[in-house]
């Protein structure tokens, strides 16, 4: 059969695959929780959850870096990737070989859509729906707004996340209004992020690790603004761990 990917191509795709390489955490995570572990082969060096499943595939590299001898050997029926986390130089050269589907993921509704296509390929429609349910009943209402906010995802050079970004939707959903407003995800100065001055400044746990010892370098920056260390899975993952972020947005 043909399935579109969220870049709108056609994917021939004969039967339900059996040996799946995965190249994006979250849509590792997803594939877990439709209960189609045993298809996954082979995952990147970043699929850190469900714990433990890297001991039992494997690891074809990271996320913009493949090892294309290990690819070949484990003759997958289908690699799942996504535009903005994975290198397209290398996409490409799969491609040529092995039925590539794609996500494209920048809001909510997008995340939503992944999960049900996936759902379809893999003939697990009814899991797929009851995870799109639940997201979309955890993100019904509107959030109370908290103020305006940073969210930085890098220290040296500093960057943030902008707009046109998975982060930024989380962000409206999250209650703050983001002050960055450059698309994608800018590096801006110490002055420049002195000058937004937001109520909040977010520090993401990834793909940067900021850590308590960054709050003190920010409090004497930004002395007005309320600085957080913030799960960046929670921000940033779109698959099931959706399932969460509503709760761990209220707790902020």
């Amino acid at each position: 059969m043909n399935f579109l990917d969220q870049l709108n191509r056609s994917i021939f795709i004969p039967s339900i695959p059996k040996r799946i390489i995965s190249l994006v955490p979250s849509q590792t995570e997803l594939l877990v929780d439709l209960g189609l572990e045993d298809r996954i082969v082979g995952v990147t060096k970043f699929c850190v959850h469900p714990k433990g499943l890297r001991k039992g595939k494997t690891i074809i590299g990271g996320t913009k870096n493949y090892r294309f001898d290990l690819i070949d050997e484990l003759d997958p029926y289908l690699i799942i990737g996504n535009k903005e986390e994975n290198d397209q130089e290398g996409i490409e050269i799969l491609m040529k070989k092995y039925p590539v589907w794609m996500s494209d993921i920048y809001t909510l509704a997008d995340s939503l859509g992944m999960i049900l296509r996936l759902g379809e390929i893999f003939k697990v429609e009814e899991k797929t729906k009851s995870i799109t349910d639940r997201i979309q009943s955890d993100f019904l209402e509107k959030p109370i707004r908290k103020g305006s906010a940073v969210y930085l995802i890098w220290n040296n050079p500093i960057m943030a996340a902008g707009s046109r970004t998975f982060i930024n939707e989380m962000l409206f959903w999250a209650g703050f209004e983001n002050l960055t407003k450059e698309n994608r995800y800018p590096e801006i100065s110490r002055e420049e992020l002195k000058q937004l001055n937001p109520d909040y400044l977010l520090l993401s746990s990834e793909p940067f690790p900021f850590k308590a010892k960054h709050l003190e370098e920010f409090e004497e920056l930004l002395p007005n603004t309320k600085i957080k260390l913030v799960d960046g899975e929670l921000f940033s993952w779109y698959g099931s761990r959706l399932l969460r972020s509503k709760q761990y947005f209220e707790s902020l």
